[in-house]
């Protein structure tokens, strides 16, 4: 009887301390997944949909130039998918200019969605973020961003598409048409 009543209680501690760095709330897009097929396809077809830049950065961990890229100084409203897989990974709402030239947030829309990794390839290990279906390279995150977390994920726009908010519902993500509407 105990083991019945421990697993959920630790279910739910786990669940909220795992999103105390994103300030939502537990859950809010967890069943997005599970219903969506996000997920990565082969590499032949990988190797025929993306630009050689984006296969680079999200298959072979590559980093593009900053100022140079595409969602750098993105202003509109909207959010940000895997290029790969297509799962939402940040919102617009969460973005920031961090003067890196590249793409950075403060948090992640869909916190499932974002794998943490300890990546060695420089004289100082950081942490590398990865989209958890599509497995691919995203950048890092950093702990030098501004308040409510103090984080700066910093990522490749090679590796991301953006949804415009006018665009999302259309596009199969009007789930996430809230996180606009309620001035969040």
């Amino acid at each position: 009887m105990k083991t019945n009543i421990f697993l959920p209680v630790v279910l739910a501690v786990f669940a909220t301390s795992s999103h105390a760095e994103t300030g939502r709330q537990p859950g809010l897009h967890l069943s997005v997944a599970q219903e969506k097929n996000y997920s990565k396809p082969a590499d032949d077809e990988l190797r025929k949909t993306l630009t050689p830049l984006q296969y680079e950065v999200t298959q072979e961990e590559a980093t593009e130039p900053p100022f140079k890229n595409t969602y750098w100084d993105e202003k509109r409203e909207g959010i940000y998918v895997d290029i790969v897989s297509g799962e939402p990974l940040f919102s617009s709402k969460d973005k920031y200019d961090s003067g890196t030239g590249w793409p950075s947030f403060t948090r992640p829309l869909v916190p499932e969605n974002v794998v943490k990794k300890k990546d060695f390839l420089l004289i100082i290990p950081r942490t590398e973020v990865r989209s958890r279906y599509g497995d691919s390279h995203l950048g890092h995150v950093f702990n030098d961003g501004p308040k409510p977390t103090g984080l700066r994920y910093c990522l490749n726009s090679a590796a991301l598409r953006f949804i415009p908010v006018e665009e999302m519902e259309a596009a199969g993500y009007g789930e996430f048409l809230t996180e606009f509407k309620t001035g969040k």
